[in-house]
């Protein structure tokens, strides 16, 4: 039986472990969780891909040898606190229902709900229909390089299902758009600031490719669950001194596409656009990642839908505008989906926090669908 005074406890436990990302140190929360898990029967493995970046990964097997297996993955890290809290970032304090801190919606509250419940099922002796493979990852706020992704690549992975811990509000994420960053390098001639013309001024470029840019037309279908692509610059930087023509300027673009879009068309529309603008330039493409997209009516998902709306009626079908895990599944053929106990708009924000009564029943939720899911 779920235990709502553990799962409380195990939160703010979670949370006073300070894993902010940038710089990136799971370590003493994996190493907190491998002690608690192994405490009420569940051993696990520790997998680092870089010092002091471990992931933990644990098996609850079913009775049957035929078992299909479903992953349950939440991640370790979160980003930053930064300054300008009313709630300490690291203390999980408890007011008016909510739990607070770095954290506690992304993703603290949804990894303490996955331990609660594999707790709770050794603790009740359950008969399980699957294997449940439990994930706990690093480097989730910075790309995953460090966690899911080699986790995926080594095969230390196989599942048949993936259910990735990591949204809000019993949602359940079937879609996403893909994203593309990448990094222009323009290149002009210098001269000295008070003769401009004997120059090739590189920011001007760069101005000009810019307000481009923000004309620029995508081609694609409207999706149900996405808003219509999107192109944001991120950082600019160029010049050397005031008084000199800059002869360098880099900018970085951030493009959110939908599914359908071939990635090829879109990245040579752009090339196109600054080549009509710029002689000399280079583009990097710093970051890949593709669209995904799975039917609504997957049985998973229509009987993961059936037990949320139970519990929490709002629950939703949605897509997510973000770069999710859920992608790294695809390579694999690994049907996944993303969903979550989290708070609405919660993430990434001072006074970050989560609402215990979600956590609650979202536990509740998690271990009826486990048990239930054939």
């Amino acid at each position: 039986m779920i235990n709502r005074k553990r799962l409380i406890r195990l939160t703010q436990k979670l949370i006073q472990i300070n894993s902010e990302n940038p710089p990136g140190n799971e370590l003493e929360i994996a190493r907190f969780l491998r002690r608690y898990m192994e405490a009420f029967g569940l051993k696990c493995k520790s997998y680092e891909f870089a010092r002091q970046r471990p992931n933990l990964v644990g098996l609850l097997k079913a009775n049957s040898k035929e078992a299909k297996t479903i992953l349950i993955s939440p991640h370790l890290d979160t980003v930053p606190a930064g300054r300008g809290w009313k709630f300490p970032p690291f203390k999980g304090v408890v007011k008016n229902g909510r739990i607070y801190g770095r954290g506690a919606t992304d993703c603290k509250g949804n990894l303490a709900v996955a331990i609660e419940v594999l707790n709770s099922l050794i603790e009740d002796k359950a008969r399980l229909k699957n294997n449940i493979l439990f994930a706990a990852t690093a480097d989730e706020e910075s790309g995953s390089t460090l966690g899911l992704i080699p986790l995926l690549k080594k095969n230390m992975l196989k599942a048949d299902y993936a259910l990735i811990l990591d949204s809000d509000e019993f949602d359940v994420v079937i879609t996403q758009k893909g994203l593309i960053h990448c990094k222009v390098s323009l290149f002009g001639r210098k001269a000295h600031g008070a003769y401009p013309w004997k120059g090739i001024n590189a920011i001007n470029i760069a101005s000009n490719i810019i307000q481009d840019l923000k004309r620029y037309k995508f081609s694609y279908r409207k999706h149900p669950l996405l808003r219509e692509p999107t192109m944001n610059i991120g950082t600019i930087q160029g010049g050397d001194k005031v008084n000199m023509v800059a002869d360098w300027c880099d900018f970085e673009i951030d493009v959110r596409y939908l599914p359908g879009m071939p990635v090829k068309a879109l990245l040579s529309g752009i090339k196109k656009l600054i080549a009509g603008r710029a002689k000399r330039f280079k583009i990097k493409i710093n970051g890949l990642q593709s669209p995904y997209a799975i039917a609504g009516g997957y049985p998973l998902i229509s009987f993961l839908l059936k037990v949320w709306r139970k519990h929490h009626p709002p629950s939703k079908l949605r897509g997510s505008e973000g770069a999710t895990v859920i992608t790294f599944f695809k390579d694999k053929g690994i049907p996944a989906i993303a969903t979550g106990f989290g708070s609405s708009g919660c993430a990434h924000i001072n006074d970050e926090y989560a609402v215990i009564d979600k956590l609650y029943s979202g536990a509740k939720a998690l271990e009826e669908f486990l048990k239930g899911l054939k």
